[in-house]
């Protein structure tokens, strides 16, 4: 079992900017794919973002240029930083976590959530204007 928790969430004015991060313990793997995504109330997950086990990193193209994803100073660690925050960024953000390093697809940018098996708790995200 894999155990990811996240933190950094929390209630920002529209323009401001987060961090948040994302450790992964227990049953893990030296080649894993760890990434971030999001639920919008109403809306489906939303892949964001993913950090292959050598610090590759992949943003999809629907939040290229405000969302960067990192490795932190462990391994296992993941860091999405959101800058010019929106309401529509209003949502909860979940790590997700894969024993193999990230698909092909993912590495496309097409972060899917079939390609992880592991959840965080989540972390909300509020955007006031």
């Amino acid at each position: 079992q894999v155990h990811l928790v996240e933190s950094g969430g929390g209630s920002v004015q529209s323009g401001g900017s987060l961090k948040l991060s994302c450790a992964a313990s227990g049953n893990t793997s030296t080649r894993h794919c760890m990434a971030w995504f999001r639920q919008r109330l109403g809306k489906e997950r939303e892949g964001l973002a993913a950090v292959n086990f050598d610090g590759a990193t992949t943003v999809a193209d629907s939040v290229s240029g405000r969302f960067t994803a990192s490795q932190g100073d462990a391994k296992k660690t993941v860091l999405l930083q959101i800058g010019n925050l929106r309401s529509e960024d209003t949502a909860m953000y979940y790590c997700a976590y894969s024993r193999w390093a990230c698909s092909p697809r993912v590495r496309s940018g097409v972060v899917t959530a079939s390609d992880f098996d592991y959840w965080g708790q989540g972390t909300q995200v509020t955007v006031s204007s």
